[in-house]
């Protein structure tokens, strides 16, 4: 790997990027840790060209290789090239790398994300649940028609942008294609080589992947019931002590639901959240999904226009940069003296992921 080499994030042939962005660490004021991994720590970063805040992953190289995860670092960087730019998802600003680290420049999410915002009003009222399900099912579709399967579908893993719209990020755990993604067959198969090793997070992984029997288009979909049913109830489907208990209990399908909980969700959730792939619905659709907009719990809700709808969230959960994030007499770069500058700072904590979430890969 070459000393401080970027690497486009889109081609210079795109409108909105006219010609290669170069940066570097030195392209950089770093302000507060807002995340970290096993091997990467997150930072909010400011351009001191354009003086746009950005949040730049800083990833180890040495501990990717212990960690063995050169192909996680690869799916990353794959998915956010296709999705960047595509409305739902995070922009990708550019890539660079020194001798010893790989650094991501994304969108800052400085609203944090949708679990954060569940746990301040801790339920969503019905007009917020139909907003932010009715986008994350805009962004399923635009990730499927790019032939990626996320796999790690989760609040946490859903950032909010300015305008409290949501933006899918996280896609170290995400399947990847050249082709047209398929649907499951009745095999539960997509005609392509699968991923039989385990991926996800407990309360959102659906049985197939559980048994060994790989992902498909209707994992994520599965995922995305959870998350409808979280926010509405406020706490997943499925619980246990432990992750054992929860796979008991996806296996096994034991789904309740609470008293007054929407009886249109249910009937969406309980459409999704069922055992067999090509059985949850969406899945036989001609057009990809329509029967899930169709559906009546998403009645009143115009598809075509919900990216540009104002967010049905008052400001006052915003969570704006802290005054404190960036020093006047701070130079540009992130060299030991900087880094040593950092882990002296009393912010951790403050922040998430590429906007919001503690913990990172």
């Amino acid at each position: 790997m070459s000393d401080t080499t970027e690497e486009p994030s889109q081609p210079p042939s795109s409108e909105n990027h006219p010609r290669k962005i170069k940066r570097c660490p030195a392209d950089f004021i770093f302000g507060k840790q807002i995340g970290e991994g096993s091997f990467s720590v997150v930072y909010l970063a400011k351009d001191i060209h354009t003086h746009k805040e950005w949040a730049v992953k800083v990833c180890e190289k040495r501990q990717i290789i212990r960690e063995r995860k050169q192909e996680y670092v690869k799916r990353e960087r794959e998915a956010l090239n296709r999705m960047s730019g595509v409305p739902g998802f995070l922009k990708l600003f550019c890539t660079f790398q020194d001798p010893t680290k790989l650094f991501f420049v994304v969108t800052y999410a400085k609203n944090g994300t949708l679990l954060g915002l569940m746990e301040t009003k801790q339920k969503l009222d019905l007009a917020s649940v139909r907003f932010y399900a009715a986008q994350i099912v805009l962004a399923i579709e635009e990730m499927h028609a790019k032939n990626i399967i996320h796999r790690d579908l989760k609040p946490e893993n859903i950032l909010l942008d300015d305008e409290f719209h949501v933006m899918i990020a996280d896609f170290g755990s995400s399947r990847i294609g050249d082709a047209q993604v398929s649907q499951v067959d009745p095999d539960g198969q997509t005609g392509r080589p699968r991923s039989g090793s385990f991926v996800g997070t407990a309360q959102y992984v659906s049985p197939e992947i559980l048994r060994g029997r790989g992902s498909s288009e209707a994992s994520d979909l599965w995922s995305f019931a959870c998350i409808l049913y979280q926010m509405i109830a406020g706490f997943p489907p499925f619980q246990g002590a432990n992750d054992y208990l929860i796979f008991q209990k996806i296996n096994n399908l034991e789904l309740t639901f609470p008293e007054n909980f929407n009886s249109d969700a249910e009937d969406l959730v309980r459409k999704l959240l069922v055992q067999h792939p090509w059985e949850r619905l969406g899945m036989n659709d001609q057009t990809r999904y329509e029967s899930i907009r169709k559906h009546h719990f998403f009645e009143d809700v115009n598809f075509s226009t919900i990216r540009s709808t104002s967010a049905p969230v008052s400001l006052e959960h915003s969570a704006a940069a802290d005054d404190r994030s960036f020093s006047t007499d701070v130079k540009p770069g992130l060299d030991a003296e900087q880094i040593a500058r950092l882990l002296g700072q009393d912010w951790f904590g403050m922040g998430a992921s590429a906007g919001s979430s503690s913990k990172l890969p």
